[in-house]
């Protein structure tokens, strides 16, 4: 067995403990991989082992990656997340190559996806960004800002508002973290009971699964755990 199969079953048992200690099927949430900065190799080694959804931050490097991937395993589907900030002039290729986007935090960027969306690859799987921690240095929309733009962006024509995301300020107190996860969900039930059908809560990556799964996530967002320690180019 690979050292990423032996991962992912690792992180597969930790998904199953948290889902039976906080009484939930285990149908309930998916496991999306972040392969970002990994070779197309890895994901390939994951997909071997089962996995199916993928995570990647930096576009030119996904798109690189999407390609190769393709090649070395043509035919298999994948769904493929883009979970990084985005930039305006990068809207085009995030439309055209990608099955969801759980980054969304503005109205413009949001209408360009809409807009730049190919027909033929249907609407387009979007999570709103909620700066949940009030943190200056995270990305996210303000929690106040929520309700309008979630009604603005459910209204476009391509894309599919399909829920929630954020990282929390960093904590190794599960109790902590329970806190920063619940106040998301609430945030997505408010929107729920406003009208919006929503089903996905993106939150939860290595450090802090079993406290996410606790307060609702329906996607986990685990790279580390599964391909290791990352090495970013200076």
């Amino acid at each position: 067995m690979s050292t990423i199969a032996g991962n992912l079953q690792a992180v597969e048992a930790t998904i199953q403990a948290a889902c039976s200690s906080a009484g939930r099927d285990r149908k309930e949430v998916q496991l999306l991989a972040v392969s970002k900065t990994f070779p197309a190799e890895a994901v390939v080694e994951a997909m071997a082992a089962g996995q199916r959804a993928f995570g990647e931050n930096y576009l030119q490097e996904a798109v690189d990656k999407m390609a190769e991937v393709a090649r070395l395993q043509p035919g298999v589907p994948l769904s493929w997340h883009f979970i990084g900030p985005i930039q305006s002039n990068k809207t085009r290729p995030i439309a055209a190559s990608f099955d969801w986007v759980h980054t969304v935090e503005r109205l413009k960027i949001a209408q360009r996806l809409s807009e730049q969306r190919p027909p033929e690859r249907g609407p387009l799987d979007i999570c709103l960004q909620v700066n949940i921690s009030g943190e200056a240095s995270k990305s996210g929309a303000a929690e106040a800002e929520l309700p309008e733009l979630a009604r603005q962006v459910a209204a476009l024509p391509n894309l599919r508002l399909r829920g929630l995301m954020a990282i929390p300020e960093a904590s190794n107190d599960p109790a902590q973290q329970r806190v920063a996860f619940a106040r998301l969900r609430r945030l997505f039930e408010d929107l729920k009971a406003g009208g919006l059908a929503l089903d996905t809560l993106s939150m939860g990556m290595s450090g802090d699964l079993a406290a996410a799964v606790a307060e609702g996530a329906t996607i986990v967002r685990i790279g580390s755990a599964i391909f290791g320690a990352r090495h970013y180019e200076q």
